[in-house]
């Protein structure tokens, strides 16, 4: 019996790709170090993992034992901003992990790859980013995701292993890992109003995302295998629509139905602008959902207070401290 195998799917996108896969008849194997993940995240109906794909040895047994069709690729650690005092850290889970499981694809005559990319890749390029740019990653987030992008590619040239990359960006709804201070700014958000704090926001609060629902995008990242048209492409996926990260707070709020004020630091090194152009993608899916913001919010706010507050933990492993915003240390 043929599965799609879901890397990352006790976490946020990866639990809802592995919903799509299920609602259209695949089945589904959950493999996940529930890290930044959780258990309950995962679909009843998928088989579930407790592993890390930095287990080369797990990775085979698997690949062995499971006849595995498809490979969802989104297992990762995505704090951008914190990368660069991670490096290590960030190399090992999102690069050398990544190639173990491309070593496996090749070596079990995996049909498709899929692999979750990032804007991140596309660093300080002007906005739109477009595919057809050339890529300059400004973190080592980025350039790990880069580095298994470029390794999918001869990887394809050298063994015929086909792939689809997709490159979404600020992405948020349920399943979001609410107690992470270092990543998905919306939950960061939410989780500070449930514990009554300001929301903290680096610099004045004037640079520019698309904030993407992962309702929208989740259904055409697991719909992909079924175009042969997307294999050997990149693709941007998200949102069309950009807002400053304060108009996202305000919104926050006003979605919320509670009182804040915004605590505004010392500005971090991060791109200031950042979206993407998405016709290349409607070229082959259409005018995909496009879910507005006031919506997206209003979707996650019933699961985020159904949920309840999260103690925002700290990372205890930090390589380098130089230049480390100190509200990433605070308890």
């Amino acid at each position: 019996m043929p599965y799609s195998l879901v890397t990352g799917g006790a976490g946020f996108i990866g639990a809802h790709v592995a919903r799509s896969l299920l609602s259209s008849g695949k089945q589904v194997i959950v493999l996940d170090d529930l890290s930044g993940g959780f258990k309950e995240n995962v679909p009843e109906k998928a088989i579930f993992i407790e592993g890390t794909i930095l287990d080369h040895e797990l990775l085979q047994k698997l690949f062995n034992e499971y006849e595995i069709e498809y490979v969802y690729h989104l297992a990762a650690y995505a704090a951008e901003g914190l990368s660069h005092f991670i490096k290590r850290f960030n190399y090992s889970n999102n690069l050398t992990g990544s190639v173990n499981l491309i070593n496996e694809s090749v070596k079990h005559k995996v049909k498709c790859f899929v692999f979750t990319s990032s804007i991140a890749t596309y660093g300080a390029l002007p906005p739109p980013m477009r595919e057809d740019m050339t890529p300059e990653p400004e973190d080592p987030y980025g350039i790990a995701k880069l580095a298994v992008e470029m390794d999918l590619k001869v990887s394809h040239e050298m063994f015929g292993l086909d792939y689809v990359i997709f490159r979404p960006h600020n992405v948020y709804g349920e399943y979001q890992n609410l107690g992470d201070r270092y990543r998905n700014v919306v939950g960061i958000f939410m989780n500070q109003l449930m514990q009554g704090n300001p929301l903290t926001v680096f610099g004045d609060g004037s640079q520019t995302r698309a904030f993407t629902y992962v309702g929208d995008i989740a259904p055409i990242i697991a719909n992909c295998v079924d175009h042969k048209e997307c294999y050997g492409e990149v693709f941007n996926i998200g949102a069309d629509k950009e807002y400053t990260v304060k108009e996202l707070a305000n919104a926050v709020i006003d979605a919320m139905g509670m009182k804040s004020e915004l605590r505004f630091l010392d500005a971090r090194n991060e791109v200031v602008h950042a979206h993407s152009d998405h016709s290349k993608i409607k070229k082959i899916f259409g005018e995909y959902s496009k879910t507005s913001l006031e919506e997206g919010l209003k979707g996650m706010v019933g699961w985020a207070k159904a949920t309840g507050a999260k103690k925002s933990s700290k990372f205890e492993n930090i390589e380098i401290t130089e230049k480390l915003p100190p509200v990433w240390l605070e308890d």
